[in-house]
């Protein structure tokens, strides 16, 4: 797709470094959401809908991290799809 190895290589990088860094934070969060579930267990003191309010809360952040991830996607194939087509143009 795109004739320019070294612009390949960069976009591979930072590609392999999102998805990283993103698998890392993503893995923190859900050691969070695991520990906040345990804690909210053994909270007998915490009211139903305080316990309902928070794993609400968790369910939010789940998504906002999952679109983010999907625009963070969406946008490197549309980076690589216009060098490609920059690539085709000086041919």
């Amino acid at each position: 797709m795109l004739q320019n190895p070294l612009m390949k290589q960069m976009l591979d990088f930072q590609k392999t470094s999102f998805d990283s860094s993103f698998n890392a934070v993503a893995k923190l969060q859900e050691q969070g959401e695991n520990m906040m579930g345990m804690f909210l267990n053994q909270a007998v003191w915490i009211p139903n809908e305080g316990k309902k309010a928070v794993l609400d809360w968790v369910d939010v952040l789940k998504k906002g991290r999952d679109q983010f991830k999907q625009t963070v996607e969406l946008n490197f194939s549309k980076m690589e799809s216009g060098l490609g087509a920059a690539e085709e143009k000086k041919k």
